[in-house]
Formats: structure tokens, C-alpha cells, sequence
């Protein structure tokens, strides 16, 4: 099969996350497995407009906002006729690929909806704009689409927005063995992320305050980056230390030896860190949000009301059974494996009769 996907970023932009990865790790099985993939994405200073990485074909043509236009003009000038389907990638905003993509047929993978980040990212009145506007707009021309998402709570949004045709399909993580590490010896809690306002690391710290008034020798461990990191230092106070970014060996060292993970997202896809993190053998204390109410309980962990007040109540309650645990093997959440991630994917892909036909022609 000849799949072109479109997604705003890959694994070379500054702002790649886990949708990057998540595009990278299917595509590259896909390819292992005897089909040719495009990615068109946007350009990078320093990256080559055409690059082949793990014998996938990444096209880098236009800016943030120009790369819709500009992987539109790529399909029409390269991609007519070459593809047997198109993978819109919707990050907030779609590509609009079912208008221009002709009789290929089009899949649109939606790892979550913006909603609420609109006004942790964009300043008013265009937060407003995009909230209740744009992003209405833009999912409503989807509603004929076969749509792919990775959780109940994106499917269930989306349906919310009219779309009548969505799938769940698996979340991926690397399951990778727990260092051999001993846990700290005082309690210690680890925020992992992006350090940005939809991550809500500030209602992460405050609630790390409230902690530290009634158990004096927490300690809290911000791993990341991101806009909010210098206001993050300036109220840190005693106990606090901010990693920043660091590399995967670290990460994993650093999950094991804290007690537990805290997750304060407006909303998620999913929250792989949830995965990460048990893969280390930590339990995750997480906000009840749409994403989070997935991924949680499906690691064994804790959701609590989305306030400082009730995370820092859970923690409290969780801490003295997770301090005086020893250190042990991790285990898995909800999120598979990237070989049975990249087989559903593609099983759903062309699951529709268009593509299905399309391939078999050839």
C-alpha cells in the first residue's frame, strides 16, 4: 500500500511530541513491512526539504500555517494518483485533505480535541475564536470521515462534534525494563512534561505546597521543559528541583526512584507518562480529565478531582504505603506495544472499501 500522511510536525521540529512519535514509531512498521509512506510535515531550519528516515519519505514543505497549503500542492503536484490513501493527522487544525485529496480515500487520525487548551495557548478573543468557532468549523467537515482516535474520552468529544464514524485504536509506549535503582529515601513526587499551561505545572507545584505543609520532607522533581519554567523556578520554594529536559536513560532512572507521578492536564489523548511511569514501577495520581480517565485506572492509579485541594489529599493519603514500598519491577498500563499499534492502525486504515480496493487493484 502508498500512504501519504500529513501532520504539522515529525520528530525533527522543536515542538514534536507524543503525536511525532506516535506517527514515527507506525510508520516505520509499516514500511518494515513492505509499504511505502510519505510524511509531509512542515520545514525545519537545518533539516533537508526531502529526507528518507527508517526508510520513510519526509517531505518538509512550508511553514506552520503554510504547511497545510503546501501539502495540498505536493499531493496535487507529486501525490495525484500515487497514493492509495491519505492519513489527515488533525492536530487542532485539519489538513482538509477530503477537499482536495480526489477519489483517494482519506483516514483522519485525531489523537484529541483542542477545547479547553484553547485558552491556556492563545490569548483572548482568539482563544474564544477557536473554542467555538474555528475548531467547531473545522471537525464538522469530518463528519462523513473515518476517524481514528487512541481513547473513549477523544472518541466521545468527537462524537460531541458531530463526527459519526470513530474509532479507538491503540495508545503505543516501548515497554523497556525498570533500572535497578532504589526509591528515594524521602517522599517524592515527579511531574513529567511539558512545562506549558495546558500541563497545568503550576496547579502541580501548588498542590506540592500544600503537601510539604503537612509532610515536611517531600520532595518534588519537575522533568521538562517550556514556557512556564521560569515562573515554575521563581515559586518553587524548599524541596523543588527542576530537571529540565533530559535524555530517555535519565527519565526512566529518575521515574524509578520517585513514588509518584502527578499528572495536572487540562486534557490528554491519552498520557503516555501515565504508561511511562508504571513501566518503572510508579503509581500515577492524576487529574479526572478526558484523556487521563483512560490512561489512569488502566495503569492501576488514582484520579481526583481536578483541584490542588484533592491532589494534594490523594498524595497524602498514598504516600506512606508508596515510601515504605521497596522497589520492584514496573508493569503495563492500557497502552500496547508499537507492532500491535502500527497492525490496528493500518487494519482500520483499510477497513474502508476505497482503500481497500484501491490496494488490491494494484
Amino acid at each position: 500500500m502508498r500512504i501519504l500522511v500529513c501532520n504539522w510536525k515529525d520528530l525533527r521540529h522543536p515542538r514534536a511530541g507524543g503525536a511525532e512519535v506516535y506517527t514515527h514509531e507506525i510508520a516505520r512498521r509499516w514500511v518494515a513491512a513492505g509499504h511505502e509512506v510519505t510524511l509531509c510535515c512542515a520545514a525545519v531550519d537545518g533539516a533537508p526539504s526531502t529526507e528518507d528516515v527508517d526508510g520513510v519519505r519526509v517531505v518538509r514543505r512550508g511553514s506552520r500555517m503554510g504547511v497545510y497549503g503546501a501539502a495540498r500542492d505536493y499531493y496535487r503536484g507529486a501525490g495525484s494518483g500515487r497514493f492509495d490513501v491519505v492519513v489527515d493527522e488533525v492536530n487542532t487544525r485539519p489538513f482538509g485533505c477530503p477537499a482536495w485529496a480526489g477519489p483517494t480515500p482519506v483516514v483522519a487520525l485525531i489523537h484529541q480535541v483542542c477545547r479547553e487548551i484553547w485558552r491556556y495557548e492563545m490569548p483572548l478573543p482568539v482563544a474564544l475564536l477557536g473554542r467555538y468557532v474555528l475548531e467547531p468549523a473545522w471537525l464538522r467537515r469530518y463528519r462523513d470521515v473515518r476517524v481514528l482516535t487512541v481513547s473513549a474520552s477523544s472518541r466521545d468529544s468527537l462524537r460531541r462534534y458531530g463526527l459519526r464514524d470513530v474509532t479507538v485504536v491503540p495508545a503505543g509506549v516501548v515497554h523497556r525494563p525498570r533500572p535497578d535503582v532504589s526509591r528515594e529515601a524521602e517522599p517524592t513526587v515527579v511531574f513529567l512534561g511539558r512545562l506549558a499551561g495546558n500541563k497545568r505545572p503550576l496547579a502541580a507545584l501548588a498542590a506540592f505546597h500544600r503537601l510539604r505543609a503537612r509532610v515536611p520532607a517531600a520532595q518534588m522533581w519537575f522533568i521538562g521543559d517550556g514556557p512556564q519554567r521560569a515562573a515554575l523556578a521563581a515559586a518553587a520554594g524548599p524541596g523543588v528541583t527542576l530537571f529540565g529536559r533530559v535524555g530517555r536513560a535519565e527519565r526512566d532512572e529518575l521515574l524509578a526512584r520517585a513514588h509518584v507521578l502527578v499528572v495536572t492536564s487540562v486534557r490528554e489523548g491519552w498520557g503516555l507518562v501515565v504508561d511511562e511511569a508504571a513501566a518503572m514501577g510508579t503509581p500515577t495520581v492524576g487529574y479526572d480529565r478526558p484523556g487521563l480517565r483512560d490512561s489512569v485506572p488502566a495503569a492501576g492509579g488514582v484520579l481526583v478531582e481536578p483541584t490542588p485541594a484533592a491532589l494534594a489529599a490523594a498524595l497524602e493519603r498514598g504516600l506512606p504505603a508508596w515510601t515504605a514500598a521497596s522497589a520492584r519491577h514496573g508493569w503495563r498500563g492500557g497502552a500496547a506495544d508499537w507492532d500491535t499499534v502500527a497492525a490496528a492502525v493500518l487494519d482500520q486504515i483499510i477497513a474502508g472499501d476505497g482503500a481497500r480496493h484501491s490496494w488490491e487493484a494494484r
